[in-house]
């Protein structure tokens, strides 16, 4: 079954992929894609193009692939190990979302991050890897301003586009 549901995804999405977004296989391996987000208009990340692994489970759809940022990003609900601090990769996946929609909601977290999870990304960030992550939450709710300037910054420095990029 994961294999059919992915194929139908990929199909779907090369006919018609989500605004600022683009996904598909690595080779010809169809449980491990790449993708990119390009950095939502009038946000700290505009202009960016940010990169992101997608691990499909062989239990797909209904389990949810992992999926993970490549390209650094100063944002509130994602570690500095690319982990995406996002309900619908924990508890609310469902097997009626795909990866479209996963795409959306992940740039749509770049518009908010605030979103990430009930409590925001305060609650979200624990341990030693999501120290960075925790750092950025504490600035988006005490200095929303500073938090803009650094991910302006980051994203200048790091989300560059490649060649292949949209």
């Amino acid at each position: 079954m994961a294999l059919s549901r992915i194929q139908k995804e990929l199909r779907d999405l090369q006919k018609d992929p989500p605004a600022g977004c683009s996904a598909g296989p690595v080779g010809d391996d169809l449980f491990h894609w790449q993708a990119c987000i390009v950095g939502p208009p009038d946000t700290p990340y505009a202009g960016g193009f940010f990169r992101l692994t997608i691990d499909f489970p062989i239990d797909y759809p209904f389990k949810p692939p992992r999926v993970e940022f490549k390209t650094r990003i100063y944002h509130a609900n994602i570690f500095e190990t690319g982990w995406i601090c996002l309900d619908l990769l924990q508890t609310a996946w469902s097997p009626a979302l795909t990866i479209a929609k996963l795409l959306l909601s992940i740039s749509s977290l770049l518009n908010d991050p605030s979103q990430g999870l009930e409590g925001g990304p305060m609650h979200v960030t624990q341990g030693k890897d999501g120290m960075e992550a925790r750092r950025a939450g504490e600035v988006y709710h005490l200095d929303r301003a500073r938090y803009d300037q650094l991910a302006r910054e980051w994203t200048e420095k790091y989300a560059k586009p490649d060649d292949g990029d949209m």
